[in-house]
């Protein structure tokens, strides 16, 4: 059975929105992370905001540092959660997911292939959270406060969900990554 996975980066106060404006570093060990994570993925899960942000982007990156990834993503096959848009034909490899999304990843993980990755899109990795159908979060926390009313990755309000470390590890930056699973009910 394939896993769906996510690795965002976060700061101290669990804030995941533009890292762009708050990420200080991209040290050699998150590259690696990025790259081992790449290469057991075949897949894309992404929520409708990501999604819209990365069609108008990626498809047009075709040199310089980020044209591996680009060709990579470009190249997956992409399901977009989304009840609001009618299309994403836009963005070669995107099919828009329709009807339950709980059982449109669990079709996707019951396929063949490697890992799912989920794309940036945190209110979709809550929603996979809740639905226990995340299989491992790997955080990249960077040592920061970004504060400022971004969005955090978990709402206050959200409910009690244990997880298991599984591997932590720190890099020459400050970041720690930080690798977690869901806690099965019969662990407790």
């Amino acid at each position: 059975m394939r896993r769906v996975v996510s690795s965002p980066f976060i700061s101290l106060d669990g804030v995941v929105e533009s890292p762009d404006q708050w990420q200080f570093d991209f040290d050699a060990e998150m590259g690696a992370e990025m790259e081992r994570a790449l290469a057991n993925a075949d897949t894309v899960l992404l929520g409708r905001v990501t999604y819209t942000e990365w069609a108008g982007y990626w498809p047009n990156v075709d040199e310089g540092e980020d044209a591996g990834f680009a060709s990579w993503i470009n190249n997956a096959p992409k399901y977009v959660a989304s009840t609001t848009l009618d299309s994403v034909d836009e963005w070669q490899n995107s099919t828009l997911i329709k009807g339950d999304l709980a059982d449109a990843v669990r079709d996707l993980k019951a396929g063949e292939g490697k890992d799912i990755s989920v794309a940036g899109s945190p209110g979709l990795v809550r929603s996979l959270v809740e639905q226990d159908l995340l299989d491992e979060l790997v955080l990249l926390i960077h040592p920061v406060i970004a504060g400022e009313g971004r969005k955090k990755l978990f709402a206050d309000d959200a409910a009690l969900k244990k997880l298991e470390l599984v591997s932590a590890k720190p890099t020459s930056s400050g970041v720690l990554i930080a690798t977690y699973r869901p806690l099965s009910e019969s662990s407790d």
